[in-house]
């Protein structure tokens, strides 16, 4: 693989005017295509197979006109203090408020005054619309009127606001990623001491971002994508196409010091340093497209979205940066600052640096910090246990936001359950007697004795209109069944309700041999929460696929037994951390208020997974750049804990720059207001401060010491059996001679 990356950097520079140029020209393309071709994002969540998911289709194929995951809003009005909305005049403004959100998508619209949705002391009250489709197929008018409704009211005084899904708020990052960007400047610059070089790769991963955005939001007009999506794809593209621009432009700066020619050591930097950013960008891309393995839509597009633009800024890497080392020429070490001088990040010298120093120090005790670290990683990792998932929904919007506000004074002034209430259909199709089944099922939801505020039976009560009584026998006649709405004291995302959900279905269980009739629990609370329960049985699934590529891998990179092993090991210890962190900070709320977090609850749904798969290519990649060396020390004759400490010397400084880089663009999204991007920023943050600080640079040199050359032991018939891949180019020398230097035009 070397050999073959060596002459793509050697193509790549002397056809760089056209390298760099048909790059430029799929950037346009790509911003063509999304400012004429693009559509809207969706946030919706649906699993096939699930209990919620199958009542929706009951209910879609009985009743063709209703529309159970169609989008809601939920207008909350409040009177001024002293005032009340029962009087004449603020039932007439909250009427008209409501007519003027009307539209012909929309399928039902509660009064609040009929329904009983208005507070004690009259102060507060909700209305539900309901369309008949989902938020995503919603039209511009339809959005319209929903936002205009409230301005009559809120003129004569009432505060007015909107939540649900019906008004999904795309989520932004605002100044995230220019925080990032700027981070990486600093870095990069300290690194190399200079501006051009330093401005490289940040140059190609913008590139690569812009090209893989701009695909992503062209995709939109033909697959329905989440609002995360292109938001985790400039996350980890920048991140990634910085680092492993990194990498190159290191080597490409050693090799040059060495006294190659231009050509020659951008040849050799993407045959060497190229062969380990290949590796590490091809596990990113199969862990990402290996969300695929769960059978969940949504993270299938996710995963592909974002593995598609890591590819992007590997190809990018591979040869936009030989074709800018060709642009540069001798002025590769130019634009330094006054007050740094150039700096070579993987010099030989064997001066005793920081890094050799750290190197040294773990070595000598290797076993107080092989078990101190462990030790720190466990404390941190506690908190996995008692880890809970969940749906985003109006309770984690930005506080002061409109959904926010909304789902604040339902909650305080009708039950915090109000904003998820449950839906059981009771499908009567095989009821001997379906209104004797739709009893026992409403009488059975109303014995659980956990969570349960309020039961609503369809069954119209005695004395009812006899419209209302033939209504209801109609529908049981025609759709064969009937809903029955439970009203939990808990909130949507709480686990009180999650476990409400679990009781319910429990309790209904023996509901069809006793009459015939089937209960299935639904609702978007109870989609949330099997949504959740499906992804945290996947996990364990993905976890092991994952760490069994990882074992494969790296058994080929690093022909040892014990060098993928530890890997491995490393990375669980590295996901531990990360969700151990998010956990303690996002669900139990320590120094939340650092974070602008303020209302703790469940972690995302998705983020188990998400860091799972991104932290496993990143481990990968510290892993391979660091270790790598220590095996070249290793195979030329250097004693095992030699061979650790001058490998570590070697590649400690990139590693760390790289691993600032990532920490910094992650931490820069974690510092804005939505929560889901907040999470994963969070997450993947600390994920790769404990991977690259902690793991690599502490417990992987100190376990390497303390085992020593047996580290690198593997059977001779495994040795004969696994291909070698070079990915250190050590047949680079064999095959090609050293030409002497050569100088490059201005």
């Amino acid at each position: 693989m070397a050999w073959h990356l060596y002459r793509l950097g050697r193509w790549a520079f002397r056809h760089r005017a056209m390298v760099v140029v048909s790059w430029v020209l799929l950037l346009i393309l790509g911003g063509t295509g999304a400012a004429t071709l693009s559509g809207t994002t969706s946030d919706e969540f649906s699993v096939p197979g699930i209990e919620s998911t199958q009542a929706f289709d009951l209910i879609e194929e009985r009743t063709p006109d209703a529309a159970p995951d169609g989008a809601t809003a939920r207008i909350a009005f409040e009177a001024p203090e002293g005032e009340s909305l029962q009087s004449p005049q603020n039932q007439q403004i909250i009427g008209d408020a409501l007519e003027e959100a009307r539209t012909e998508h929309v399928l039902e619209m509660s009064d609040p005054f009929e329904t009983g949705t208005v507070s004690e002391d009259g102060g507060a009250a909700y209305a539900t619309v309901s369309y008949d489709r989902t938020s995503i197929e919603l039209t511009q008018a339809d959005r319209d009127a929903l936002e205009s409704a409230p301005e009559q009211a809120q003129e004569a005084g009432l505060d007015v606001f909107i939540g649900g899904d019906a008004l999904q708020e795309i989520p932004e990052t605002g100044t995230a990623e220019l925080t990032g960007v700027a981070v990486a400047v600093v870095v990069l610059v300290l690194t190399f001491g200079s501006l051009l070089t330093a401005g490289m790769p940040l140059l190609t991963a913008l590139v690569g971002v812009g090209i893989g955005v701009t695909g992503i939001t062209t995709l939109t007009g033909f697959v329905d994508l989440g609002s995360t999506t292109p938001i985790l794809a400039t996350m980890l593209g920048l991140a990634v196409g910085i680092d492993y621009a990194l990498f190159i432009v290191s080597r490409y700066r050693h090799e040059v010091a060495t006294g190659r020619s231009y050509e020659e050591a951008a040849g050799r930097a993407v045959g060497t340093a190229g062969s380990a950013v290949v590796f590490a960008g091809l596990t990113v891309i199969i862990a990402l497209a290996g969300l695929s393995v769960v059978g969940i839509s949504f993270l299938t597009e996710m995963g592909l979205a974002a593995a598609a633009t890591v590819a992007v800024a590997v190809l990018i890497a591979l040869t936009m940066l030989p074709a800018l080392f060709g642009f540069a020429g001798r002025r590769v070490a130019s634009g330094r600052l006054p007050f740094l001088k150039a700096r070579d990040p993987e010099s030989t010298d064997r001066r005793r640096t920081i890094g050799r120093r750290w190197a040294e120090l773990i070595t000598k005790h290797k076993i107080v910090t092989f078990v101190g670290g462990l030790a720190v990683a466990a404390v941190v990792a506690i908190p996995v246990a008692s880890m809970q998932l969940a749906l985003p929904d109006d309770g984690t919007a930005a506080d002061g936001s409109g959904p926010r506000e909304a789902y604040d004074l339902i909650a305080e002034e009708f039950g915090a359950g109000t904003n998820g209430p449950l839906l059981l259909v009771v499908d009567t199709a095989g009821a001997d007697d379906p209104q004797a089944a739709v009893e026992q099922a409403t009488a059975i939801a109303s014995s659980v004795e956990e969570d349960v505020a309020t039961v609503v039976s369809p069954i119209p009560p005695e004395g009812s209109p006899a419209e209302a009584v033939q209504a209801f026998e109609g529908q049981l006649d025609q759709a064969q069944y009937a809903t029955v709405t439970v009203i939990p004291e808990s909130g949507p995302s709480d686990a009180a309700t999650q476990q409400l959900v679990d009781d319910l279905r429990e309790a209904l269980a023996p509901l069809e041999a006793e009459t015939g009739a089937q209960a299935l629990v639904t609702g978007q609370t109870a989609l949330g929460v099997d949504i959740s329960e499906s992804l945290a049985d996947a996990f364990p699934v993905y976890l092991l696929v994952v760490v069994g590529l990882a074992f494969v891998l790296l058994a080929v990179v690093f022909r040892s037994v014990l060098v993928p092993l530890k890997a491995v090991a490393g990375f669980l210890v590295s996901v531990g951390v990360a969700l151990g962190a998010t956990v303690a900070v996002f669900q139990w709320g320590w120094m939340a208020d650092l974070l602008g977090i303020d209302k703790p609850g469940p972690v995302l749904f998705m983020l188990p997974l998400l860091l799972t798969g991104i932290l496993f290519g990143l481990a990968m990649d510290y892993e391979v750049f660091l270790v790598s060396r220590m095996r070249e020390e290793f195979v030329h004759g250097a004693e095992a804990t030699d061979a650790v400490v001058h490998g570590f010397q070697h590649g400690a400084r990139v590693v760390t720059a790289a691993a600032a880089i990532m920490i910094g663009v992650f931490g820069s999204f974690a510092l804005g207001d939505d929560a889901i991007i907040k999470s994963i920023g969070f997450g993947l943050a600390i994920g790769v401060l404990a991977d690259a600080f902690l793991v690599r640079m502490t417990l992987v040199p100190a376990f390497m010491a303390l085992v020593g050359r047996r580290m690198w032991w593997l059977p001779r018939w495994l040795d004969r059996a696994l291909p070698n891949l070079d990915i250190e180019g050590e047949s680079l020398a064999a095959r090609t001679q050293e030409p002497k230097k050569e100088s490059v035009p201005a």
